[in-house]
């Protein structure tokens, strides 16, 4: 497998592929991005999923989507027969599915609609692989690891990564939306000791509570120097956004606020500082693009797996972690000063933040798919006794301008 030259197709070797995720966008939007390059190169893709994941944007139109009746296994066990009959429905339903489209491979995103899904591949003994967002492997995932075909990570170390399972574990990354990996190129905005400081802040589809509650003051608190500089956008709850805007306007703090923002992509573009959440689908933009943070794991994510994902990122320096216990105005203020006081040191934070993207993520995972699919592997993508080996390396090349680095010599 050649990561910057991916495979192509050779004629007539066209394939049918199943994808299946569970019903939010940090399973889906990977799904769909994979689902995009396999098309691309001439297959063709159905998508498995439960009733909201039906409805998240971003699936391309060509793939047919079939949803499936979804057993969740929670805390209370007099439910749990309940949820067995609907895997077990589901995994028929699948089985129906696979009967007519013939899937080369099934390709599991986690969530509970991808247990069906891939019960139904293993049983058929149709490949399969799963693919993680997380930096610890999800529920789902850890219940078919010892089944599957292979494992894709998007991290280098996965806890809860049986060491048993490394001979099938690769490293792709999280694949992202093309419109997002479009940025890569670009160069971190111009920014200055007079310069506007862009800071964007968001807390998931329907924004944080604790983001509304504590980043204005945290604003607020900057030293006059550069709290006149700032210009914020923030994602907030409908029920918050009022609050929000009278908070700034007290501080006399210019903001944009808003529940949703369909060019995120561009906001992004212009940021300089990224305030919120952890999820695996904003690690995977933030440096996919090569932008700062400062990140507020959510504190009741499963396994605390978001606080896990800062790890690469923060040890690179391009962000900086606060517990929600700890994430005071204060708290706040003094990282965002140790981050933004002089230009040169956002720009070695997004220097580290962009050494850890992997932009060749979606492409990488379809060569992967490929090769359970019954095209034959480059032998690069695993080196010695069927020991893993990353498909992207964390050091990315240089960009060709980027003054405030070389000034600083970061590499």
């Amino acid at each position: 497998m050649n990561s910057q030259n991916p495979q192509t197709v050779p004629s007539g070797a066209s394939r049918h592929f199943v994808v299946a995720a569970g019903g939010t966008g940090g399973h889906l939007i990977p799904a769909f991005a994979l689902a995009t390059e396999l098309e691309a190169r001439g297959h063709h893709v159905a998508l498995i999923t439960d009733v909201r994941g039906a409805k998240i944007p971003g699936k391309p139109d060509s793939v047919p989507a079939h949803v499936l009746p979804v057993g969740r296994f929670g805390k209370n066990p007099l439910k749990w027969p309940g949820a067995i009959s609907a895997v077990l429905e589901g995994r028929r339903m699948a089985q129906r599915v696979f009967e007519t489209f013939e899937p080369a491979a099934v390709i599991g995103f986690g969530g509970y609609p991808a247990l069906p899904a891939l019960l139904a591949a293993t049983s058929a003994k149709i490949p399969s692989v799963v693919h993680e967002q997380n930096a610890v492997l999800g529920r789902v995932n850890r219940l078919l690891a010892g089944r599957v075909d292979a494992i894709a990570t998007s991290y280098p170390e996965v806890e809860r990564l049986k060491p048993k399972f490394a001979p099938k574990t690769l490293l792709v990354g999280n694949p992202v939306r093309e419109e997002v990996l479009a940025l890569r190129d670009q160069d971190f905005p111009a920014l200055t000791e007079e310069s506007l400081l862009r800071v964007l802040v968001t807390g998931g589809s329907q924004g944080a509570r604790i983001l509304s509650e504590v980043v204005p003051d945290g604003l607020a608190m900057l030293p006059p120097p550069l709290r006149s500089r700032l210009q914020i956008t923030q994602q907030c709850r409908p029920e918050d956004v009022d609050g929000v805007r009278e908070r700034y306007t007290q501080h006399d703090i210019p903001a944009e606020l808003g529940t949703y923002f369909e060019d995120m992509h561009e906001r992004l573009a212009d940021t300089h500082l990224f305030i919120g959440r952890a999820g695996a689908s904003t690690i995977a933009e933030l440096t996919a693009v090569g932008r700062p943070a400062i990140l507020i794991p959510l504190p009741i994510a499963t396994d605390d797996h978001q606080a896990v994902n800062t790890r690469e990122m923060v040890k690179t320096g391009g962000a900086r972690m606060i517990r929600q216990d700890n994430f005071g105005p204060k708290e706040l203020a003094k990282q965002i000063q140790a981050m933004a006081q002089r230009p040169e040191s956002l720009a070695n934070a997004a220097h580290g933040a962009w050494n850890c993207g992997r932009p060749n993520a979606a492409k990488d995972l379809a060569d992967l798919v490929e090769t359970l699919g019954g095209i034959d592997l480059m032998d690069v993508i695993r080196v010695g006794e069927g020991a893993p080996r990353a498909a992207q390396t964390a050091t990315a090349p240089k960009p060709a301008t980027r003054d405030a680095e070389e000034e600083s010599g970061v590499q």
